[in-house]
């Protein structure tokens, strides 16, 4: 089995500024209203896993987020009562087994692409979590930039499980930032479930929902980023990543130029106009 088969099919995404409010999925749900993208993980009889075409499919798709100016906000969930139960074990993890290490690392490098290409994307991502979290579907979890989960969600980084270091997809980076260095060795080390409620005081989620009201709550946010000023929104992303590398001083000088930027905008002119005539803002994203 050669690595080639590892990359997907392609997929007809736009390569230039165009929308993407009208793109069909092939492996996975795909909708968008009011500028906000529904990304759907849609296989509820299997706990949503995940195959080489959806990886795939999700790495082009939150590249393509970067070109579209129609979508301000992004939620992914998972069809059913689970998010998803990670790499699908006959249709990934067997096949693994017969690969060569080019075409392991062929594959490696593709599932952190998607990683790469939800934290690139300008867009914020909130994960909407119930029910099975686990492996691969925890990173892409890990990979949102909020997380809204439910008391009965579960999630495992269970690499280790499978014989596998825990620095997978950007794990030992990204891990540690969101709830502190030794509670990921824990989750690591142990790939033991860390529950809703657990999670939610450690910071892997950022509110704990009623499952009956969890989309509604994620698609509310969402709302309310698409809603703002968007090109700042992206700034503010770009910055919360950029920032890790930096000193301090190298962090506020960054913040200096990119927030000059922003006061160039025409959406730091209407909120100033608003603020003026004691009205809302209505921000353009321009």
């Amino acid at each position: 089995m050669s690595g080639r088969y590892l990359l997907g099919k392609p997929h007809q995404l736009p390569r230039h500024r165009q929308t993407l409010a009208h793109y069909q999925g092939q492996f996975i749900r795909y909708e968008c209203r009011q500028s906000v993208a529904t990304i759907t993980l849609n296989r509820p009889e299997k706990k949503n896993p995940l195959t080489f075409d959806s990886y795939a499919e999700l790495r082009d798709l939150f590249r393509a987020m970067t070109a579209a100016d129609d979508v301000h906000a992004i939620v992914i969930r998972g069809d059913g009562e689970n998010f998803c139960s990670g790499g699908d074990v006959h249709e990934i993890i067997g096949p693994l087994t017969e690969l060569d290490m080019p075409g392991l690392l062929a594959f490696t490098r593709m599932t952190g692409d998607v990683v790469k290409a939800m934290r690139a994307c300008p867009q914020p991502i909130i994960a909407a979590i119930d029910g099975i979290c686990a492996g691969a579907g925890a990173m892409l979890a890990l990979g949102a930039d909020l997380r809204f989960g439910t008391a009965r969600s579960k999630t495992y980084f269970l690499f280790n499980r499978v014989g596998l270091a825990g620095c997978d997809m950007g794990a030992c980076a990204l891990l540690p930032r969101v709830v502190g260095q030794g509670r990921a060795a824990e989750l690591l080390y142990t790939g033991r479930g860390l529950g809703g409620e657990e999670a939610e005081r450690w910071g892997f989620l950022n509110r704990l929902c009623a499952p009956e009201i969890l989309d509604e709550q994620a698609q509310s946010m969402a709302k309310e980023f698409a809603a703002g000023p968007t090109f700042a929104n992206g700034m503010t992303k770009k910055m919360l990543q950029q920032e890790w590398a930096m000193s301090v001083d190298e962090a506020i000088e960054s913040e200096a130029q990119a927030q000059a930027i922003c006061m160039m905008t025409n959406d730091f002119h209407r909120a100033y106009h608003a603020f003026v005539a004691k009205q809302k803002p209505s921000f353009q994203g321009d």
